[in-house]
């Protein structure tokens, strides 16, 4: 493991912030950091960088202290974004990469290359205060990358992004992740978390309810739910005990199958309503495991 995080806990005064948590993060994977809102993933991600001094616990690099690395070795784009509103882009760019190490052609040329990746070269001499949301959250999110870190730590890097730009932000993570780096991020879109993480962690009131490799996470959920197409009388599924609609949709709808819902008795009942479109298990989203993870550490 290349990250790990041991027992940490985080105190403000009275509110404890993280309370003895511990999770581990496999090197060059894309990690997605789950939570609701205050359940303390900024707080976590602050003090694993050392922004934050823990008041308990330990966090480690390949099994060294994480603080002593510096910060050429990480990237970090935090929840309040922060950027210098008179500065042109890419002097701002040129900047950051400078204060993170590197000399001046290097910075000037992976401002070039990134401003171009991000399509952003026809701003580059305007002024950050000139830019739409989006497009300044587009000039961070290249400041937190420009310097090659080897690891990655991103909070809500898809908040205030249009589905264009979201596309083009989960390309550039999943090249930097074919590229080796690891990285940790946070959002509330599970789509896009189920998309292209491999690994999460999900924590809420400081504490972890669940962590590991996503896929073998909903597997092991089982196949529970239930999705169906119908054309005929919809009524029939509330005569059956145990089975739950969670969900409309314009082409089918979503049941829970509860303990002893036998499949093939939903499907002869579903047959002698109407002609069945389609009828298919499949596994719990991401979305509904944090619903029934949370609720249950409620």
């Amino acid at each position: 493991m290349s990250l790990v995080v041991s027992d940490l806990t985080k105190r403000f005064r009275d509110v404890t912030a993280v309370d003895g948590l511990s999770f581990t993060v496999r090197e060059g994977v894309l990690f997605g950091f789950l939570g609701p809102n205050g359940a303390g993933k900024t707080t976590t991600m602050r003090t694993i960088l050392g922004i934050l001094r823990p008041d308990a616990g330990t966090v480690t690099w390949k099994g060294g202290p994480i603080h002593r690395l510096g910060s050429r070795f990480y990237g970090y784009l935090p929840e309040e974004r922060g950027l210098y509103p008179k500065m042109r882009v890419a002097e701002h760019l040129e900047f950051l990469g400078r204060i993170h190490g590197l000399d001046r052609p290097t910075a000037r040329r992976e401002t070039a290359r990134w401003l171009q990746r991000f399509a952003l070269e026809e701003v580059r001499n305007k002024r950050i205060e000139e830019l739409s949301k989006g497009n300044q959250q587009k000039v961070q999110t290249i400041g937190t990358m420009l310097h090659d870190p080897e690891l990655l730590i991103l909070d809500e890097p898809f908040a205030g992004l249009d589905p264009v730009n979201a596309s083009l932000l989960k390309e550039v993570l999943l090249e930097a992740q074919q590229q080796g780096k690891t990285i940790i991020f946070s959002s509330h879109r599970m789509d896009q978390v189920e998309e292209i993480c491999q690994d999460i962690a999900l924590i809420n009131r400081g504490r972890l309810l669940l962590h590991g490799n996503l896929r073998q996470i909903k597997k092991s959920m089982g196949r529970q739910i239930l999705r169906l197409s119908l054309e005929g009388n919809w009524e029939f599924w509330a005569k059956i005990p145990g089975l739950q609609l969670l969900e409309e949709r314009t082409d089918y709808r979503e049941f829970l199958l509860g303990e002893g819902v036998d499949p093939n008795h939903v499907l002869a009942e579903a047959m002698e309503a109407g002609q069945v479109i389609r009828f298919e298990l499949v596994e719990p989203s991401l979305d509904q495991i944090f619903v029934e993870k949370v609720g249950e550490g409620a």
